[in-house]
């Protein structure tokens, strides 16, 4: 995967006048295409009452579009405050199963010093899929969106 391209391509989409919410369409949308075992691509955003809420995904259906703070692999993150490698998401108690066909899961925060914005959450059907420098490539792409999501955020503030 190469995040650095993903965000030269997010970079020129933001200079170009991508919509917000377009932008993360296109940042899943890359992100899922850089692998084939790449199943299940979405980014989930945290609200201010502490649920995360699905936003823009690529892959099957799935009944967690809310989730709270602490509850499977994606509010461990939230909570813990630290991106997520499962390499078998059989091995762990409090997983959410998305799909009974998943076996490994990564979460990477998107984040800035100050807050948690969102988080980019990958499935796949493979027995750790997300080895490597995966998670370095997904944070790269993940800290490019987090100065979008304070950018936007300071956009509201000013308005």
């Amino acid at each position: 995967m190469q995040g650095d391209a993903i965000v030269t391509h997010l970079e020129e989409a933001v200079r170009g006048g991508m919509k917000f919410q377009n932008l993360l369409e296109k940042a899943v949308e890359l992100i899922h295409e850089c692998d084939e075992n790449f199943h299940w691509t979405g980014i989930y955003e945290l609200y201010p009452d502490g649920m995360l809420r699905l936003g823009p995904f690529i892959g099957a259906p799935t009944d967690h579009v809310f989730i709270g703070v602490g509850e499977g692999v994606c509010g461990t993150a939230v909570k813990e405050e630290k991106n997520q490698n499962i390499p078998d998401v059989m091995a762990i108690e409090n997983y959410l199963a998305c799909s009974t066909q998943t076996r490994s899961e990564l979460v990477v925060l998107i984040r800035d010093e100050k807050m948690i914005y969102a988080q980019v959450d990958l499935d796949s059907h493979i027995v750790d899929a997300f080895a490597g420098d995966v998670e370095g490539e997904v944070q790269k792409v993940a800290d490019f969106l987090a100065k979008q999501y304070r950018a936007r955020a300071s956009q509201k503030r000013a308005a």
